[in-house]
């Protein structure tokens, strides 16, 4: 199965030493320091990301990167900080698998909330992701079935192919790995 359509949850999880080995940090604009940890992605994400904030630039929308890769050990500690269900525990977060990137814009402070689908760059986000390969990952609606809290915020590769058919007839990762 290729990683890219890896299915990552709390009954999929990543063993704790899973570092990809091709990540990189894609040419966007971020809100993390150079050299942060979140700032990277694996290579094929990362480039399929460039085209998708260039594409976004010229229509003058203002997306961020906010995080992309985290370690088991930095899960573990939003863990500790966070205490809630909708938190993934280490290990069943795909932000470990360096294809998730959280995403967000100055009319929001840069801040991770649901308000971010209504925004303009939401809405490029949910109809322009899909052409470079992105999902949103945590549909609103989709709750039960993910288990996680609608995250408009939070896309990951799956590759274009799937990307585009998983949108168009609006199945989750999971419901796809399910068929």
């Amino acid at each position: 199965m290729s990683p890219y359509i890896q299915l990552v949850s709390r009954a999929c999880p990543l063993s704790p030493d899973y570092v990809p080995s091709d990540l990189t940090e894609p040419d966007i604009p971020f809100r993390a320091s150079p050299g942060d940890p979140k700032r990277l992605l694996r290579a094929q994400a990362a480039c399929a990301a460039e085209e998708l904030f260039r594409r976004a630039h010229r229509m003058q929308i203002d997306l961020y990167g906010i995080s992309g890769y985290r370690s088991y050990d930095r899960q573990a500690e939003i863990c500790r900080e966070t205490q809630s269900a909708y938190v993934a525990p280490p290990g069943c977060s795909e932000h470990q698998t360096g294809l998730a990137l959280d995403v967000s814009c100055p009319d929001l402070n840069f801040e991770l909330e649901e308000s971010f689908a209504s925004t303009k760059e939401g809405k490029f986000l949910e109809n322009y992701g899909p052409m470079y390969g992105f999902i949103i990952r945590y549909p609103k609606g989709k709750e039960k079935i993910t288990g996680y809290a609608w995250e408009p915020w939070h896309i990951r590769y799956v590759t274009k192919t799937l990307a585009l058919y998983l949108s168009l007839i609006n199945l989750t990762l999971d419901e796809y790995h399910q068929l």
